[in-house]
């Protein structure tokens, strides 16, 4: 299994997470809560942009 590829499903799970989270704190009013789902989903939105940069990367080296 790839790096590029781990990164891309740990990007998921936590974009998921964070969307629990931030749904999650929304429907109880708790701010930090919410804002630590938008954390975690920009953190996984980033995971997985380094994910497809990483097989974009290995792709083209193995040319």
């Amino acid at each position: 299994m790839s790096e590029g590829f781990k990164n891309k499903v740990g990007g998921e799970i936590d974009k998921a997470k964070g969307e629990v989270k931030d749904k999650f704190g929304k429907a109880r009013g708790d701010l930090s809560k919410q804002a630590e789902g938008k954390f975690d989903k920009a953190k996984g939105d980033v995971k997985k942009k380094m994910g497809e940069m990483k097989d974009k990367f290995d792709h083209n080296s193995s040319d």
